[in-house]
């Protein structure tokens, strides 16, 4: 009974309203208390609407990021003529360049244990090692001063803890036929050579 009286009544206060727009020409009648209780719900749903759009922008532009400081993986490193016979260490590009009569390539400096530069070091005389089943004549090493590993000449591991050979990377020449260039993202075999 309660309920119906209290529509009744609302359909009262509509019907009055409507009466009043009437007369003064269109202008409705608002009720104060509705609309504040509106726009405060309003501006809720929005400030929350703000703060996921915000996170959700940025957890993607996180994805992508302005810069990149990795420096790039293909690189010239100088004209043939630069390298005698023998190994050259490229210190900044932590890479040794050998160079056999017109036969080039290139062998990571970089130990496969934690990444510390290895150092050549030539033998006295030569030592004679069997890899991969081939019997070499050694005539120098790579030896990792961080943890101890050592690798033959052609860079196969054979004591410490590195868990692989050094890495080979791919050499081209530059479309001018002067340049050496390396690209350390393409490793090759350690069987790789380039013939100029």
């Amino acid at each position: 009974m309660d309920d119906q009286d209290e529509e009744e009544k609302k359909e009262k206060a509509a019907a009055e309203i409507q009466a009043v727009n009437e007369r003064t020409g269109n202008v409705e009648l608002i009720d104060p208390r509705s609309s504040r209780r509106g726009f405060l719900k309003s501006f809720g749903i929005g400030a929350v609407l703000v703060a996921l759009g915000g996170q959700a922008y940025a957890m993607l532009r996180s994805l992508f990021p302005n810069v990149l400081y990795e420096p790039p993986q293909k690189f010239s490193v100088g004209n043939l003529d630069k390298y005698n016979e023998g190994g050259s260490f490229l210190e900044d590009k932590q890479l040794f360049i050998f160079r056999e009569n017109n036969t080039f390539h290139a062998i990571s400096a970089a130990c496969t244990h934690l990444g510390c530069t290895v150092k050549m070091v030539k033998l006295n005389q030569a030592k004679k090692v069997t890899v991969h089943g081939q019997e070499m004549d050694e005539q120098y090493e790579f030896h990792c001063p961080c943890h101890g590993s050592k690798y033959y000449g052609d860079g196969t591991n054979y004591a410490g803890p590195a868990p692989r050979p050094l890495d080979y990377f791919k050499l081209e020449l530059s479309p001018d036929g002067g340049q050496l260039i390396v690209d350390k993202a393409d490793k090759v075999g350690q069987d790789f050579r380039l013939t100029v």
